[in-house]
């Protein structure tokens, strides 16, 4: 929620899997405690769809592989819904890192043919070491490694906006420790199921996906 003059605006984000078509309600509670109900209607989007061949050693996930992720996706899935009271300082993020914009969000890929979810962010393609920033001031509310992310950093921006950055070479900052916009958290890496060195760098609304571009300030 922001304040606008004598307005208060609120952002939502709309999941990647919502049907185009079909509507989406939106709870509001007013500050008297009243209650009212808002409609969106999910309009339509088309995506680039992104074909890579890869060793089916890297396509398949062992038993253990795949147990290791569902633990994973859950815990992420508690942190992706983090909610703090305090507003966003700004909606308009810098650029976390120096590089050509890669992995559009919401390309649909097809790994040896075979389709996999949505891109949840945008990938930025960049030497090993290359320095990663916030990109807006926040709280880091994790910095861990994963399967598939590799090295990671979780900012909480306020009021359900996250931000997170994904197979870092390393890691500069630690949880619960509060940073400025554009300030080094850490390096640009190839870690967890990278084919190469980039920065994935995906943009979060109570929980959902939304496309980083649009909040992205234009390069200067």
């Amino acid at each position: 929620m922001r304040r606008e003059r004598k307005q208060w605006w609120a952002i939502v984000g709309v999941p990647l899997a919502a049907e185009s078509g079909s509507t989406l309600s939106v709870q509001v509670e007013r500050g008297d405690g009243r209650r009212e109900s808002a409609s969106i209607r999910v309009g339509e989007k088309s995506y680039p769809e992104q074909h890579l061949t890869i060793p089916p050693e890297r396509a398949d996930l062992s038993t253990a592989e795949l147990e290791q992720f569902e633990r994973e996706r859950e815990h992420l899935a508690k942190l992706l819904h983090t909610f703090s009271d305090a507003a966003p300082a700004t909606l308009r993020l810098v650029a976390p890192a120096r590089g050509r914009r890669t992995g559009s969000f919401g390309s649909r890929r097809f790994i040896n043919g075979s389709p996999r979810a949505p891109h949840s962010g945008l990938d930025i393609a960049a030497p090993a070491g290359t320095r990663v920033v916030a990109a807006a001031a926040g709280r880091a509310i994790d910095t861990d490694s994963y399967f598939f992310l590799g090295e990671t950093i979780m900012l909480d921006h306020g009021q359900g906006l996250i931000s997170l950055y994904a197979h870092l070479r390393r890691r500069h900052v630690a949880i619960g420790q509060a940073v400025a916009a554009s300030s080094l958290i850490g390096e640009v890496g190839a870690t967890g199921r990278a084919t190469g060195a980039h920065l994935h760098f995906a943009v979060y609304l109570n929980g959902a996906a939304v496309d980083p571009a649009i909040l992205l300030q234009a390069p200067s």
